[in-house]
């Protein structure tokens, strides 16, 4: 089955974001795999996900994924609290602020989620409308987040503070997921908001601004993770060690630009409305050996302490924030490197 959502650039469809798990190739071991179901945002950050459904990745390691489209994080985190779905790709300061008890959705402290492995920076830009030349330009002017309370927003709020901008300097609309804050950027419902990519190129296309890269104004940032509930992962330890195993293969295989022209090609299929040289684009800026996936799909934990201080700092629940572990647990990941990257 797949599933998709899309989204639009002036009259004309510009991609299908969301294609769920085909069963490719048969794992090693005659037998039917396990399903995983895992809820993504829409956006290009998938492609690991899409490679190790088409090269097997995930089968190889006993289990079939299925992805299922999240239109923001409030959705997202009340069903993974509920049990709705397996796993999350997710920001992980969505996990640190339910585990917190600052989560946007009404569902109280999360003890049970924590993440498990990551994936990338976030990809983050400030893309601004057509008019606006320079962060300075948007005091007085609206911008977008999904949640005020948590993803990126502290993000943003920080890159416009590091840019001489207060809070009280401009205002904020809670708009949701990538798709949404895109498509009110394009109709001039706001001034500004973080994109990451295509949406950041589908944005500069349409003669919209890319002011900054987020980690090249507050350095290391952990963005998207691999996240679940501690009950669930304990009980379904192996399910969580192929994943990871799977996912990890995919960023690996991407890297290695021998597999370049096929990496553009699963993405167009998962994508079937992108351009070839959106999706060349897209390559380029994702797999940036300095700001791309996070290699071998390890945690960045200066990254991660970037999203505690900013939580810290910004969350209307104040509260020092400092230890990673509290957030993240390593045991997964390290069972699911050994052997392979023993020696690395």
């Amino acid at each position: 089955m797949r599933l998709f959502a899309r989204f639009r650039c002036g009259a004309e469809a510009l991609a299908l974001l969301i294609v769920g798990a085909g069963l490719l190739n048969a794992p090693a071991a005659a037998q039917t795999p396990s399903v995983v179901t895992v809820s993504v945002f829409p956006g290009g950050f998938n492609w690991p996900s899409f490679v190790a459904q088409e090269k097997g990745l995930f089968d190889h390691n006993g289990i079939q994924v299925i992805l299922q489209a999240t239109p923001n994080s409030v959705a997202q985190m009340t069903g993974l609290a509920e049990g709705k779905f397996d796993l999350a790709i997710t920001a992980v300061d969505n996990i640190v602020a339910y585990v917190e008890g600052q989560g946007q959705a009404p569902i109280g402290p999360q003890p049970d989620f924590f993440a498990f492995m990551g994936s990338d920076s976030g990809f983050l830009s400030l893309v601004a409308a057509p008019e606006i030349k320079s962060v300075g330009d948007l005091k007085g002017k609206t911008l977008s987040v999904d949640a005020r309370s948590t993803g990126y927003a502290f993000v943003l709020f920080e890159m416009l503070a590091r840019n001489g901008l207060a809070t009280q300097d401009y205002r904020i609309e809670e708009v949701g997921g990538m798709v949404q804050r895109w498509n009110a950027l394009l109709q001039r419902k706001e001034s500004a908001t973080l994109l990451s990519a295509p949406f950041n190129i589908f944005a500069k296309e349409q003669n919209f601004n890319e002011l900054a890269h987020a980690t090249q104004v507050i350095g290391p940032y952990q963005g998207n993770v691999g996240a679940t509930r501690r009950s669930w992962a304990r009980e379904n330890r192996r399910k969580v060690i192929a994943f990871i195993r799977g996912y990890a293969g995919a960023i690996d295989w991407l890297y290695d630009r021998t597999n370049r022209e096929e990496a553009i090609r699963i993405l167009m299929k998962n994508l079937p409305e992108m351009s070839p040289e959106l999706a060349r684009q897209s390559y380029d800026e994702l797999l940036d050996p300095h700001d791309g996936f996070l290699r071998h799909g390890r945690m960045n934990l200066a990254g991660l302490r970037t999203v505690l201080a900013l939580r810290s700092r910004y969350a209307e629940a104040t509260k020092k924030l400092a230890d990673p572990t509290r957030y993240y647990d390593s045991r997964y990941y390290s069972a699911a490197m050994r052997p392979r990257y023993s020696n690395r």
